[in-house]
C-alpha cells in the first residue's frame, strides 16, 4: 500500500468503495502518523505519515483500506504544558470522528502523557506506549437512511418523556433474550417497546449512548461510570451496549421505536471529555491538539477551565470544535435517525467571553441547520461555572429541564408553608420563566425525579442521602432533596407509613400529569423502584440501578396501573396539553385557568398570602364547540389533615369525580356531585373532577 494526498474537506475516515481518506484536524501538530491494525485490532501492521496538511487538517488517502480496518493516530509536536501543548507520539490516539470502535478500553498507566507516579511533574513527557490498551477506530460503510420524516413525529405539547438507561432497563428483563440484555438490541425487543407504549409514553430519552469510559479514580475503587457522562468519542455508539460489533444495531433500535410511533431523544455530553484536567490521560483530543479542543487558563495553559466540574471544558467557541459537535449531531439525527437531544450542562454551549448568550455561535449554527433545526432540543440549563444557572434563557424553540418545578412540587407535598403561589406558577407551565419572547408552555420540561437524585419511591422514604456505596464518605450527591421519610428512614413495615408513601407517589405523579408543560417520567418510578436511598448512583452498575422487573410488589403493580390511567387522562383533555399559555379569568366557562379557594370561589390576593394554606383548586376550561365547554377541576390538599372544598355552583349539571389519590386505583365509574356540594379531601391527596356546560 502507498498513501496518497487525499483531501481535507471531510474529517474522519471516509471509504469511497476503493480506499479510505483519512483527515484529522490539528493546527499545532508538526506531523501525524496513521497506524493501521489487523482484524483483531491488537497488532499494528502498517504506519504512514499523513502527507498533506491543509488549513490545519492533516490528510491522506490509502487505496485498498476498507471497512473493518481499525486504525489510530500518533501526533508529533512540542510537549510544553505551560503553552497548552501536550503532543506525545508515544500515545496512540482515537480519531474524534471514529464511527465504531474495535476492542475495549483498559485502564493502564501508559495512557497518561506524564509519569503518573510524579503527578506534580507533568511537565516531563512519558515514553510508554498505550496502544495495547486503547480501542481503535474502525472504517465503516454508510448506513442506508430510512427516516421518512426528520420533523417532530409528536408535537411538543403532546409529548410525554420517559428517561431510561439502556443497560439498567434491560439487563434483568425476563421478556428479553439473555444474549441481548443490556444492549440496544434488548431495548428494541417487542416486550420493551410494548411496555413503554402501554404507559402512554411518546418519547424515550436515553441516557448517554455515545462511547464513554470509567474515570481513573472509579477504576481504582473497582467502580464503574454507569450513567455515561464521561465521553470518549462523540460518534461511536458505546461498545458495551452492542450485542455484537456492528453500530447499525443502534439504528435498528431507533427504527423499531419509530415503527411503534415512539420518538428517541439522546442525552448528549458536549461540555467536557473523559481526558480530565492536567493530571488526566491522553487518549484523543488532548494529544491531537490540546490547545484547540479545550478551554485553558489564560495565565497558565497547563491548567484547564473547569465549567463542567469534570476537569475540563470543551472549547466549542473554536470553529473546528464547533464543527465537530455539529457533525456529530447531524450524524445521530440523519445516519442514526434520532429525533432530538438533551444537552448535559447546556449552559456551556452558550458561554461567550462576556457570559451566556442566546446569540452564541452554537445556537445560531443549530437554528440554521436544515436537519437539526427540525429536531427536539432540550437543555439542562446550568453548569458549575460563574453565572452558570440559565433557566429560562435559552433560545425560542428550545425546551429546558425545570428544576424550579421539581423543587416546588417536592416542597408543596412535603408540607412547606407558603409554597402555594410558587406551586401554582409551576402548575401553570412556569410562564413567569418561559413566556417571554413568545415561548410556549412546552419550553418547560417538568420532572419530579431524574437519573440524578432520588427515585420517586426514595423521595418519600428517606430524609437523607445514603451514598456510602459510592465510597466518597457519603459526601456526594444533592444535600437538599426536599424529601420526607414520613417517620421511618428507609423501608418501613408500618402499614400507615407505607400507605402514606404510596399515596404521596400518586400525588407526585398526578401533579406531573396535570401540569402545563412537558412531563418527564423516570423509568421505574411508575411502580416504585428504589435505589436504597442513593441519590447519586452514577457509579453503581449493579442492583442499585438495574430495574428488577420480577420484583415489582402488589402495590407497585397498582401504582403502574394508576400511572397508565393518569397518562390516558392527560391525553383525553386538550387543556392539559397546552400549546399556549392560558391566563386567569374570573369568568367560569371560558377557555382559561381559574384558581379557586376552599369556598370554590376565585382566589384573591389575600388568599395567596395565607401562609399556612395548603388547599388549592385548579380549574381548567376548554371549548368543545361554539356552545359547549368542558371543565377539569383539580383540588390539591397538601395539608396533614383532611380538608373540605366547596364545589363551584357552575355548571348546574354538577361534577363527576374521575380520580382520588386517596385511593390506590382509578375508579371505573365516576362519582357524581352536585354544584356547591362539599368535597372532603383526605390529608395529602388530590381529587380530579370533570363537568360540561354551556359556553
Amino acid at each position: 500500500m502507498e498513501i496518497q494526498a487525499g483531501y481535507a474537506n471531510t474529517l474522519g475516515a471516509t471509504f469511497d468503495g476503493e480506499g479510505t481518506n483519512f483527515a484529522l484536524y490539528s493546527e499545532h501538530a508538526e506531523a501525524v502518523e496513521l497506524c493501521l491494525f489487523d482484524d483483531s485490532g491488537k497488532h499494528e501492521w502498517l504506519r504512514f505519515s499523513l502527507p498533506e496538511q491543509s488549513h490545519g487538517v492533516w490528510h491522506g488517502y490509502v487505496p485498498g483500506a476498507g471497512p473493518g480496518t481499525s486504525y489510530g493516530y500518533r501526533v508529533h509536536g512540542r510537549y510544553d504544558p505551560h503553552a497548552g501543548l501536550r503532543f506525545n507520539p508515544h500515545k496512540l490516539l482515537l480519531d474524534p470522528y471514529a464511527r465504531q470502535l474495535k476492542g475495549g478500553f483498559v485502564w493502564d498507566e501508559s495512557h497518561f502523557g506524564f509519569d503518573i507516579a510524579n503527578p506534580d511533574k507533568d511537565l516531563a513527557m512519558d515514553a510508554r506506549d498505550n496502544a495495547a490498551y486503547l480501542p481503535k477506530g474502525v472504517i465503516v460503510e454508510g448506513i442506508p437512511c430510512q427516516v421518512k420524516n426528520h420533523g417532530h413525529r409528536v408535537p411538543w405539547h403532546q409529548t410525554v418523556i420517559y428517561e431510561a438507561h439502556v443497560r439498567g432497563y434491560t439487563i434483568l428483563h425476563p421478556g428479553i433474550p439473555a444474549a441481548v440484555r443490556g444492549t440496544f438490541a434488548g431495548m428494541s425487543q417487542k416486550a420493551t417497546i410494548d411496555y413503554i407504549k402501554s404507559l402512554g409514553i411518546t418519547t424515550v430519552e436515553l441516557m448517554p449512548v455515545q462511547s464513554f469510559i470509567d474515570e481513573y479514580d472509579l477504576h481504582k475503587k473497582k467502580l464503574n461510570n454507569y450513567w455515561g457522562y464521561n465521553s470518549f468519542n462523540f460518534f461511536a455508539p458505546h461498545s458495551a451496549y452492542l450485542s455484537g460489533e456492528d453500530r447499525s444495531e443502534f439504528r435498528a433500535m431507533v427504527d423499531a421505536f419509530h415503527d411503534a410511533g415512539l420518538e428517541v431523544v439522546l442525552d448528549v455530553v458536549y461540555n467536557h471529555t473523559c481526558e480530565g484536567n492536567h493530571l488526566g490521560p491522553t487518549l484523543s483530543f488532548k494529544g491531537i491538539d490540546n490547545l484547540s479542543y479545550y478551554q485553558l487558563m489564560p495565565g497558565d495553559r497547563r491548567f484547564y477551565i473547569n465549567d463542567s466540574g469534570c476537569g475540563n471544558t470543551l472549547n466549542i467557541a473554536h470553529p473546528r470544535v464547533l464543527q465537530l459537535v455539529m457533525d456529530s449531531l447531524r450524524y445521530w439525527a440523519s445516519d442514526m435517525g434520532v429525533d432530538g437531544f438533551r444537552f448535559d450542562l447546556a449552559a456551556i454551549l452558550g458561554r461567550q467571553p462576556q457570559g451566556f448568550s442566546q446569540q452564541a455561535a452554537f445556537f445560531q449554527a443549530v437554528a440554521q441547520d436544515p436537519v437539526l433545526s427540525r429536531c427536539k432540543f432540550i437543555a439542562e440549563p446550568w453548569d458549575v461555572g460563574p453565572g452558570g444557572y440559565q433557566l429560562g434563557n435559552f433560545p425560542p424553540g428550545w425546551s429546558e429541564w425545570n428544576d424550579r418545578y421539581r423543587d416546588s412540587v417536592r416542597r408543596f407535598w412535603k408540607g412547606r408553608p407558603g409554597e402555594l403561589p410558587e406551586f401554582a406558577r409551576r402548575l401553570h407551565g412556569s410562564g413567569d420563566i418561559f413566556e417571554h419572547a413568545g415561548r410556549r408552555p412546552y419550553a418547560s420540561i417538568n420532572f419530579i425525579t431524574s437519573h440524578d437524585g432520588f427515585t420517586l419511591r426514595d423521595l418519600v422514604s428517606y430524609n437523607q442521602r445514603h451514598n456510602e456505596a459510592n465510597r466518597e464518605n457519603n459526601n456526594d450527591g444533592h444535600r437538599e432533596n426536599y424529601s420526607h421519610n414520613h417517620g421511618i428512614e428507609g423501608p418501613a413495615l408500618v402499614a400507615e407509613i407505607d400507605s402514606l408513601r404510596w399515596r404521596q407517589q400518586r400525588n407526585f405523579l398526578t401533579t406531573l400529569a396535570l401540569s402545563q408543560g412537558v412531563p418527564m417520567l423516570l423509568a421505574g418510578d411508575e411502580f416504585g423502584r428504589s435505589q436504597q436511598g442513593n441519590n447519586n448512583a452514577y457509579c453503581q452498575d449493579n442492583g442499585i440501578n438495574w430495574i428488577k422487573w420480577d420484583g415489582i410488589s402488589a402495590q407497585g403493580q397498582l401504582l403502574l396501573e394508576f400511572t397508565r390511567g393518569l397518562v390516558k387522562l392527560r391525553q383525553r383533555f386538550r387543556v392539559l396539553q397546552a400549546s399556549h399559555y392560558r391566563h386567569q379569568t374570573n369568568v367560569v366557562g371560558t377557555e382559561s385557568i381559574l384558581w379557586l379557594n376552599a369556598d370554590g370561589k376565585p382566589m384573591h390576593d389575600s388568599h395567596w398570602h395565607e401562609h399556612q394554606n395548603q388547599l388549592l383548586g385548579y380549574l381548567l376550561t376548554e371549548d368543545l364547540s361554539i356552545s359547549e365547554t368542558r371543565m377539569l377541576l383539580v383540588v390539591f390538599n397538601g395539608a396533614d389533615t383532611a380538608r373540605s372544598f366547596t364545589l363551584p355552583k357552575y355548571p348546574e349539571t354538577g361534577w363527576d369525580l374521575q380520580l382520588n389519590t386517596a385511593e390506590d386505583q382509578i375508579a371505573v365509574k365516576p362519582t357524581h356531585f352536585f354544584p356547591c356540594e362539599p368535597l372532603l379531601l383526605m390529608a395529602k391527596s388530590i381529587q380530579i373532577l370533570t363537568a360540561t356546560g354551556s359556553a
